[in-house]
């Protein structure tokens, strides 16, 4: 070797600083490699949520939970859809729910601060032992405390100085007094911030942010721009990697173990057309060093890989330009708008889990033309809700229209016309839908029963919070996409982290977490932070597991 570090661990994403500070507790010298320029992976530029049941901020809120309800929850929602889902089983789920809370109470020792998202549900709340709260964030964080490791920090699409719990209701600026002050506070702390020097960040800046800061104070070593090409396994252990930087190649060491933390293969298109056909890498905001790198030298030396036709879906649409894909969760269950295929047909409730969305329109085009779908809206929609990055009113982009991005029409048969549809079935999908938003209850999908639904609503308007007619022209269209945060299959590991083999057997000295792995989730997504929070715990099971510490408290 040309260097050796007691842990080594690839990929800079959710997780791999928490690893690195457990290893740090215990005395243990280690290194971060991260193949681009940017400290944090996808977890920077995601919500930065972790979903933690019996989190101690819900015991200090006086709010029922336990580890068994959680249980009973995964149960519900996980265990029904294991089928060829190795990456779940009841003892890994248990692990979680118990090791995250260890996790997130080593976090709060080592200075990092969190708090609690107080109503937002689980993705399934009607589902035994579903419930509100279980999600926790980092607080804002000055980014500025980082000195000259700012500009190393991966950037935030969520520019505003407010917690992103708080910042979902400004789209509801036009409606709400709540949204109303949310934006005036914003406001006047992003004043403050400039009078005072302050630079505050939100969601995944600020967890990533503030793991950073905690990781350079505890003395851990991070390296940017250094691909790892190979895991070095000998004598059936994993003793190092192999990397390579500006063309050279060297062999680090790894005396406890390497933790593989690399992403998923979002941005690698040969891999999604043969797992997840029909989905494209320009749809995904995964960060783009999530081209599946882990994933092929795991299957090169022979790691058990499950679940890989997974990825966390997010529905968006793609507006003009060089913005990317714009979510469309939050605008897709508001009142005066709801989703059909091709043939002008809906097809599933609007709301609830991204991924089961996403999943929803793939398993429809296998029968019906769906990719992409349309979003319906009418007047009242555009007059008040946001659509993409835009506020509420008429006066979109004008290359919205004359791209085709954004479609119009005088009545709903036109604008059938205008998105390929037959418009007898556009208007008879529409005339059904508005007889459900008038009576406040959808009889085909059930959109509005579930509080995450009404969550993802309008709260000021009824009877239901998700439903409203689409009947004053001009009618309006975007194309719907089955986008991602990231893929979520990969290599199999055991309730301490440890990679398998084909055979079940462990390969000593190897860790993963993150997308790297098959996810403890199966193929659901219960909650927010369903992704994050199983990325930082199995960073940190992998890491007490490696140093030898057991179930002791660090």
């Amino acid at each position: 070797m040309d260097e050796t570090f007691d842990f080594v661990v690839v990929g800079s994403g959710g997780g791999s600083m928490c690893a690195g500070l457990v290893m740090r507790q215990a005395g243990k010298s280690v290194l971060i490699l991260e193949k681009t320029d940017l400290i944090g992976g996808s977890t920077a530029k995601a919500g930065g949520v972790m979903w933690i049941p019996a989190n101690r901020f819900m015991k200090e809120a006086g709010v029922a939970d336990s580890v068994e309800q959680g249980e009973r929850y995964l149960d519900a929602v996980v265990a029904a859809r294991e089928g060829d889902a190795p990456g779940t089983s009841r003892e890994r789920r248990r692990t979680y729910i118990t090791e995250a809370n260890a996790m997130l109470e080593f976090l709060i020792r080592q200075g990092v601060p969190f708090e609690r998202a107080p109503h937002w549900p689980d993705y399934y709340d009607d589902r035994d032992g579903g419930t509100l709260g279980r999600t926790v964030h980092a607080k804002l964080f000055d980014v500025n405390e980082l000195g000259a490791w700012k500009a190393k920090l991966r950037p935030n699409a969520f520019q505003m100085p407010v917690p992103i719990y708080n910042a979902m209701i400004l789209p509801l600026i036009n409606r709400s007094w709540k949204a109303k002050w949310t934006a005036a506070k914003m406001v006047l702390k992003g004043l403050t911030a400039k009078l005072t020097g302050k630079h505050w960040v939100t969601a995944g800046a600020a967890l990533q942010g503030r793991m950073l800061q905690a990781a350079l104070k505890a003395g851990v070593e991070l390296r940017t721009g250094i691909a790892v090409k190979e895991v070095v396994i000998e004598d059936g252990a994993c003793t190092g990697v192999v990397v390579e930087k500006d063309g050279l190649r060297m062999r680090i060491g790894a005396r406890l173990g390497v933790l593989l933390n690399a992403g998923g293969f979002a941005h690698n298109q040969d891999m999604r057309n043969k797992y997840i056909p029909g989905t494209r890498s320009e749809w995904s905001i995964a960060a783009e060093g999530d081209t599946g790198d882990m994933h092929r030298e795991m299957m090169r030396i022979g790691a058990q890989m499950g679940q890989m036709e997974e990825m966390v879906g997010n529905q968006n649409m793609m507006p003009p330009g060089d913005g990317g894909p714009a979510g469309a969760q939050m605008q897709l269950c508001k009142p005066h708008a709801f989703l059909v295929d091709q043939s002008g047909q809906r097809y599933m409730n609007e709301g609830g889990s991204y991924m089961l969305f996403c999943q929803n329109m793939l398993e429809r085009h296998r029968t019906v033309p769906a990719l992409p779908s349309w979003m319906i809206m009418d007047s009242q929609f555009i007059r008040t809700y946001m659509l993409a990055a835009t506020l509420p009113g008429a006066n979109k982009p004008a290359d919205w229209l004359s791209s085709g991005f954004l479609r119009k029409g005088d009545t709903i048969e036109d604008l059938a016309m205008a998105c390929g549809i037959q418009p007898a079935a556009l208007k008879d999908t529409t005339e059904r839908f508005n007889r459900f938003a008038r009576q406040g209850k959808d009889e085909d999908f059930g959109r509005g029963d579930r509080a995450y639904d009404r969550f993802l609503g309008d709260y000021t308007h009824g009877p239901n919070a998700t439903l409203g007619t689409v009947e004053q022209g001009p009618f309006y269209a975007v194309a719907i996409n089955p986008g991602d945060v990231g893929t979520f299959g990969g290599v199999v590991t055991d309730s301490a982290a440890r990679v398998l083999r084909e055979d079940g057997a462990v390969i000593r000295g190897l860790y993963a977490t993150g997308t790297t792995t098959a996810a403890v989730m199966g193929r659901t997504y219960p909650g927010a932070g369903c992704s994050i929070g199983p990325s930082f715990t199995w960073g940190f099971v992998a890491a007490k597991h490696a140093a030898g510490l057991g179930n002791q408290s660090i």
